[in-house]
């Protein structure tokens, strides 16, 4: 078991620091206006969103679910902290494939956004590893 605890927290690790480091890949690219630079800003962020994040993100997944079935799906399914945790991980899915969105508006040239939007945006992610960190580790519901 904690063999399983380890690669979910390794890969979690991993996911996030893709989540963090994507937007501001994002601000910069924002910031570019040469060719050479958006171009190298482009292959930057698909190494990092499909070599990194992505991995990252499924095999937090599958190691995550992987654990409750270990421990019984039932052991947490009735725990409030569980659950919130649970629709908290939905809500940074969603977000990652946002992230793959915005990647593919500036690979195709039809970012709309301004730097200053990418660096609050940015700050998502921080709000959702407190919140389940805290949650995981406090069990407070």
């Amino acid at each position: 078991m904690l063999l399983l605890k380890s690669l979910h927290l390794i890969f979690m690790v991993t996911w996030f620091a893709g989540l963090f480091y994507l937007p501001r890949l994002f601000v910069y690219h924002a910031m570019s206006d040469d060719k050479v630079s958006t171009d190298r800003f482009k292959v930057m962020e698909r190494k990092l969103y499909f070599g990194i994040m992505t991995p990252g993100a499924v095999l937090t997944l599958v190691f995550g679910a992987w654990l409750t079935a270990y421990n019984g799906w039932a052991t947490y399914a009735g725990q409030a902290w569980f659950q919130v945790k649970l629709v908290l991980v939905l809500l940074l899915i969603c977000y990652h494939v946002h992230c793959g969105k915005l990647l593919k508006d500036f690979k195709h040239d039809r970012n709309r956004r301004v730097h200053v939007w990418y660096r609050w945006y940015n700050e998502i992610p921080v709000i959702f590893l407190i919140a389940i960190i805290l949650l995981a580790v406090y069990k407070p519901l």
